[in-house]
């Protein structure tokens, strides 16, 4: 008895020194160069909002924030594997919930390998028609896809791309039969569009409202909950008779699993603050996204709920790991 006393009072005591050693941590953090990993190339809508937040972190912290970008997995499997100590970042898009979905031999877990720090924007989409379409509405594209099942298309920029889901929540959630075409990029699948050659695409924001100005599409509704500012005469495609729909992208910070929830706290507050600062709120809008901050464990309840829920759609869609 007397031995197992003693086990608890240095357990309790370990337990204690621990918890003292992180809060002095995140109270000197950092003291050293800070790197966010981008697993994209350089000049993508990650890579830019990777700079202005590293830009701003960088005064804040009187430390340099580092951009590193590693296209594809190599970077995201660098940062699972990286120190949890907060000075390995990763700036990633909701992408990362579908890695181990669609990939069996991905090395990492996208739940268990990472912790949340936070979300830095939401990225909603607007579907968009020809400008010949008969539809003036969702419901009208809706309704004739019921009447014709099989015989409309909706082009994507690739297989379990952002635009690639967008498009296949509708298909669910509305039941109606629409043919995925997919293409290489967002130019290809966009264009396929404006010539009528699909008859449905999901474009970002600023894309959208561009070429609708210039009579090349119609907007019929936005995947966000709510209207954007940047479009607000757009319903929702909730407004547009789907109830059940849920699509947006998302931009977030992670840092690798085990990292010290002191440290995890103070990045995700900091981060917060740069993002209530106006000029980092323009320049989110121009990439057709809205600050969007969350405390780690929302963004950690998002990432397991997303990586659940995507799971079902690709399934569902005869997508799954190759």
């Amino acid at each position: 008895m007397t031995h197992f006393k003693t086990t608890v009072l240095a357990l309790g005591a370990a337990l204690a020194i621990a918890a003292a050693s992180s809060a002095t941590q995140a109270q000197t953090f950092p003291n050293k160069t800070v790197t966010i990993v981008v697993p994209f190339g350089a000049g993508s809508v990650t890579d830019a909002m990777a700079r202005v937040l590293a830009d701003k972190l960088g005064v804040m912290w009187k430390q340099s924030v580092v951009v590193e970008n590693k296209p594809g997995l190599p970077g995201t499997v660098a940062v699972a594997k990286s120190a949890p100590d907060g000075y390995t970042l990763m700036l990633t898009s909701n992408g990362h919930t579908i890695a181990n979905v669609i990939n069996k031999d991905v090395p990492f877990d996208s739940v268990k390998d990472f912790a949340g720090v936070t979300v830095i924007a939401s990225v909603p989409f607007i579907a968009i028609v020809p400008a010949d379409s008969p539809n003036k509405t969702l419901q009208d594209f809706i309704a004739q896809a019921k009447a014709q099942p099989g015989k409309l298309n909706f082009s994507s920029a690739g297989v379990a791309s952002t635009t690639y889901l967008a498009a296949e929540t509708l298909k669910q959630s509305a039941n109606i039969n629409i043919v995925h075409v997919p293409y290489k990029g967002v130019p290809d699948a966009t264009n396929a569009v404006i010539r009528n050659d699909v008859q449905l695409y999901f474009a970002p924001i600023p894309n959208a409202k561009e070429l609708a100005a210039g009579n090349k599409v119609k907007m019929l509704a936005i995947s966000a909950d709510k209207r954007a500012a940047q479009a607000s005469d757009v319903p929702t495609v909730k407004e547009s008779g789907v109830p059940s729909y849920k699509y947006e992208s998302w931009f977030g910070v992670m840092a690798p699993a085990k990292t010290p929830k002191e440290i995890v706290d103070k990045i995700s507050q900091d981060i917060g603050l740069a993002l209530k600062m106006p000029d980092v709120g323009e320049k989110l809008t121009s990439f057709g996204a809205i600050a969007s901050p969350t405390t780690p464990a929302q963004f950690d309840a998002i990432i397991k709920e997303d990586t659940e829920r995507y799971a079902q759609i690709l399934k569902a869609a005869g997508v799954g790991a190759q």
